[in-house]
């Protein structure tokens, strides 16, 4: 081995991330590394979890069900190639670090706070949905099902703490081993996921899937298509409209790096969602069962009934692969939060705390309206980006306030940010509709911070000048 090679081996692993700097030519990637790394984390354990939720806690089904998630994943990859992507390949920052020359060192603090605890939620959910694989391997440890909200014993802990462990090890390795791992995962996971739809197609000998994909419950009444098109477009609104991934865009050689999403978007927001949904409607169809009896199934029982030891393979990968991603985002927050931390320090401090969420069910099993409320309060940041790096000199306002006034709190960022978080948090509180589907608050939020952006820019902050 040459010398060259021993230096590389060697480097330290944060100088390679850039997390306060640009990324410079000599690191940036082609297309398959994006690809990989959004069909593997977008065809993931959740999947297994999110389509049967939306006939079990929603009561969506049929047409509604496939029009809303073909129309809202469409307009997910078009706001990732269109509104995220352009920001990034031109600034090639992190959302921290450029948050950070906008608004501030203090604002940037306590949004990495929301931000990496959101996101440690998040991935806790999918350590839960991998967890919950191995009921059907280990027999007498108890796992949780879909109406669980607690740990279910000392077996379940010990299960979600090593999975924990495992993801938190390779999310500390940086980006490209994570693109690593989802490149190599994603595509055996999809088949896997088909196969689980055409074994229950086979058991319930029939191919009208539009049939089958009846409600579970017909109480509901929460906008059928409407609900479904706003979730599939803003359950990863904190990654493109709230600017999340640049983080992980910076590194594309060309803003057609944003069509990338798109293989997960379709692959597992869509036909993976279809395909465990159809899981559900076996379950309750064949095995002779109603709602309650639909939600003390445990997804690991559900997934091993139609794929078997595969089917549970997959589930444990699938939630390890879309946990990898969301952790290294989270470390990258607590990074921004605590700079003296290296990239691999705040990592594991992330998956210390997503492990812990992970013991606890609730955080998967109300998923549908966790990541309606996480997209709320996290996307509204990126319309302030959005505005600074667009429309701050045609508006005659000052870009990168924060910089050019030696890193001074910037109270229009603020108020922009809490404003309509305000708003959004009353509409919550008073219809019941809002509060059934919270992604219907998103849109609002996110133009509310960008107006109210425009405006406060313009009067509030005291400093130089867009002359």
């Amino acid at each position: 081995m040459s010398d060259t090679s021993t230096h590389k081996i060697h480097v330290p692993v944060p100088a390679e991330e850039f997390e306060r700097e640009r990324v410079p030519d000599r690191a940036l990637k082609g297309p398959s590394s994006f690809w990989g790394m959004y069909a593997g984390e977008h065809t993931a354990g959740t999947e297994f979890l999110i389509g049967p939720l939306f006939l079990l806690s929603w009561g969506v089904g049929g047409w509604s069900l496939v029009t809303g998630l073909l129309a809202g994943n469409l307009m997910a990859v078009l706001t990732w190639r269109f509104i995220t992507t352009p920001i990034a390949t031109r600034a090639r920052l992190t959302l921290y670090n450029q948050l950070e020359r906008i608004s501030g060192r203090g604002f940037v603090v306590l949004y990495n706070f929301l931000n990496g605890l959101l996101f440690c939620f998040l991935a806790g959910s999918m350590i839960t949905v991998s967890g919950t694989a191995f009921g059907p391997l280990l027999p007498g440890v108890s796992v949780p099902n879909f109406g669980s909200t607690m740990p279910t014993g000392l077996g379940w802990c010990l299960i979600v703490i090593g999975l924990g462990a495992v993801m938190t090890y390779v999310a500390a390795r940086g980006y490209e081993v994570v693109a690593r791992v989802g490149k190599i995962a994603a595509p055996w996971m999809f088949l896997v996921f088909l196969a689980c739809a055409f074994v229950v197609l086979g058991k319930m000998k029939t191919t009208d899937v539009m049939e089958l994909l009846t409600p579970v419950r017909s109480d509901l009444d929460v906008g059928g298509f409407w609900a479904v098109f706003f979730f599939a477009w803003l359950c990863n609104a904190a990654m493109h409209l709230g600017m999340a991934d640049l983080s992980v865009l910076r590194y594309a050689r060309k803003p057609s790096a944003g069509w990338a999403p798109a293989s997960g978007m379709f692959l597992g927001h869509c036909i993976a969602w279809l395909c465990a949904a159809l899981l559900l409607v076996y379950w309750v169809r064949q095995m002779g069962g109603d709602v309650d009896a639909a939600r003390a199934v445990s997804l690991g029982d559900m997934v091993n009934d139609a794929a078997g030891i595969t089917g549970l393979i997959c589930v444990i990968i699938a939630g390890w692969t879309t946990a990898n991603p969301t952790l290294y985002r989270a470390g990258l927050a607590f990074q921004g939060m605590f700079p003296a931390l290296t990239r691999t320090q705040a990592t594991i401090t992330a998956g210390a705390i997503c492990t812990g969420a992970g013991l606890f069910p609730a955080f998967a099993m109300k998923l549908l309206d966790f990541v309606g409320i996480y997209g709320t309060i996290l996307a509204p940041v990126g319309a302030i980006l959005f505005v600074d790096f667009w429309l701050a000199p045609k508006f005659g306002l000052v870009s990168e306030w924060a910089t050019k006034n030696k890193g001074g709190f910037n109270f229009a960022a603020l108020l922009a940010w809490v404003l309509p978080l305000a708003v959004g948090g009353w509409a919550y509180t008073a219809f019941p509709l809002v509060k059934a589907v919270p992604s219907y608050l998103v849109i609002p939020s996110w133009i509310g911070a960008g107006v109210c952006y425009l405006v406060f820019a313009r009067f509030l902050p005291r400093g130089k000048s867009a002359a």
